[in-house]
């Protein structure tokens, strides 16, 4: 067990570690208000933080894909990705030409 400060502590923080040093792309999924999007962005204060709720970042999302992961060529968190579940099969196409974890 792992306790971040005020974060409840959380038995998977060392299992999405792991997992981040094994694949290249990691999603974490759970029930609304579970604590994901903390548990993440508190295990990789580093990465780039994208909402896919924010309406102006789906709509690039969604209309051009190619432009919107431009911006954010490593080590990134989308939150709320099936908003754009299009950006899973692009995504998939980058993973493929790039061997990083993580």
């Amino acid at each position: 067990m792992v306790y971040d400060g005020n974060m409840i502590p959380r038995y998977i923080k060392s299992e999405l570690q792991t997992q981040l040093l094994e694949f290249p792309i990691v999603t974490v999924l759970g029930p609304r208000q579970a604590g994901k999007t903390t548990l993440v962005r508190a295990v990789l204060p580093d990465y780039k933080y994208v909402s896919l709720e924010n309406p102006d970042t789906r709509a690039l999302a969604t209309n051009d894909p190619r432009a919107f992961l431009k911006q954010y060529p490593t080590r990134v968190i989308f939150d709320e990705i099936q908003r754009a579940p299009q950006l899973l099969s692009y995504l998939q196409g980058i993973v493929d030409e790039n061997n990083a974890r993580g």
